[in-house]
């Protein structure tokens, strides 16, 4: 049985990820592939609990909130990822790895090697076959994460660490082009959408379905 594909949506606040992995995973599924959606933190009964404390309050210790995402992580992997992918079905989260390294390491400055040594050990060698990174302009992405409702601290913050939140992902997608593939998010849902199959369909699948 050939394993399945790791797929992941990334880019800051408001930048539509949980709408167009939906989207992905209905294609995907039309095309006669079998997949799963789920999301980080979270995707576990007990990822779901540290979700929900993550965004209430902040640590008074970045490295609080990054032992807490790595614990939810773990289990993520261990509970719904690596058995689903051994399984053969493909796996699509919103965000990974990538929102690890810039939330917890560019913007609150935790050591890349730490980072790194928590990626070696929790995810190993299933990383993201293909990261979509959905790109928008600080502003734009302030403004529809106010747009959404109900605020958590991330969607809360100032456009300058939205700005710095942005270059962040931009700088990952222009350091591992052959993994990342940038995304403008300003296109409408429909479009983005069909920029997001085109990019799966180049990546994974141009010999799989027509």
């Amino acid at each position: 049985m050939q394993r399945g594909r790791f797929i992941t949506f990334e880019g800051g606040e408001g930048t539509g990820k949980s709408t167009q992995a939906r989207k992905l995973a209905e294609r995907l599924e039309a095309a006669g592939i079998s997949v799963i959606v789920t999301r980080e933190p979270g995707g576990t009964v007990l990822g779901e609990d540290i979700r929900a404390l993550i965004l209430k309050d902040r640590p008074q210790d970045p490295l609080t909130e990054l032992l807490l995402f790595a614990a939810a992580r773990a289990e993520h992997m261990t509970a719904v990822i690596r058995p689903a992918l051994d399984d053969g079905t493909w796996v699509i989260s919103d965000r990974f790895i990538d929102s690890t390294r810039v939330y917890q390491g560019k913007l609150y400055g935790i050591e890349p090697e730490l980072l790194a040594s928590l990626e070696k050990f929790i995810v190993g060698h299933d990383l993201p076959t293909l990261t979509l990174i959905i790109d928008l302009p600080a502003e734009t992405s302030m403004e529809r994460a106010h747009t959404r409702g109900t605020l958590s601290r991330y969607d809360a913050a100032r456009v300058d660490t939205h700005k710095f939140l942005r270059d962040g992902f931009l700088e990952i997608a222009d350091a591992e082009p052959e993994r990342c593939v940038l995304i403008d998010g300003n296109l409408p849902v429909e479009s983005v959408a069909t920029a997001v199959w085109q990019a799966v369909h180049e990546r994974l699948l141009a010999n799989v379905v027509a």
